[in-house]
């Protein structure tokens, strides 16, 4: 049981009331614990947290990368395209396609979506919104696989639960892998793949242990931490 004093809402406390933070839990375990919390009136997001050893401050230490969750994320992404080809995205699913004029609507300000989808050939009109986009994690980039020619396989991908993450500048990493809603067992897999691609996108020029701590919770949870002695090998 928790040793030091909680603070925050009655339905938060009681939540905390259940989590041993002595301990960390397999997948599994803390899967399990996290969908027998109390729960908030809404489906609460779920993401798995990392704080990692790496130096954000060197280029050859950078952590990014996509996913597919195997049960989706849970989450109605919005996705714009930038296109030469409008009437394809949208008949694909995009909320929102074009070029010049989605190019001009953004540059006012509007970033009501969740992903930036471009071609390659709409690339070099799209940099002229990399302020706006660039600052906001939105900017469609051929590493994360929002730069593709296939647009009705990235609008599916995105929607179909692919999920990016970047380290941040402190070195933290969060990932989303779920909703309250899912089942502890589709939590366990979704969060297994996501720790898995956290692994793989482990700097070559990194030695020694790499992951100092990893948690799950919910956006009105306390967090659940998990034992990374096996994902430090």
């Amino acid at each position: 049981m928790p040793t030091q004093q909680i603070k925050g809402s009655k339905r938060y406390r009681d939540a905390a009331s259940k989590v041993d933070f002595e301990k960390a839990y397999s997948v599994e375990e803390a899967s399990a614990l996290l969908n027998s919390l109390p729960k908030a009136k809404f489906d609460e997001t779920v993401e798995l947290y990392s704080r990692l050893t790496i130096d954000p401050r060197k280029s050859d230490q950078m952590v990014r990368g996509t996913l597919k969750l195997p049960h989706g994320s849970g989450k109605n992404v919005r996705v714009i395209v930038f296109t030469e080809n409008p009437e394809e995205a949208t008949a694909a699913g995009a909320e929102e396609a074009g070029l010049d004029d989605l190019i001009e609507k953004v540059t006012s300000g509007w970033t009501e979506f969740d992903v930036a989808l471009s071609t390659t050939s709409a690339m070099k009109s799209v940099r002229k919104v990399a302020r706006v986009l660039g600052p906001r994690g939105l900017m469609p980039n051929p590493k994360s696989g929002t730069v593709t020619d296939d647009i009705p396989a990235g609008i599916n991908d995105v929607k179909g639960g692919r999920v990016e993450f970047k380290v941040d500048k402190t070195s933290n990493v969060a990932i989303v892998v779920g909703k309250r809603s899912f089942t502890p067992e589709q939590l366990a897999e979704n969060t297994e793949a996501a720790i898995q691609a956290l692994v793989e996108a482990r700097p070559k020029t990194h030695t020694g242990k790499y992951m100092k701590s990893l948690a799950i919770s919910a956006t009105m949870s306390p967090g659940i931490a998990i034992d990374a002695t096996d994902y430090n090998k």
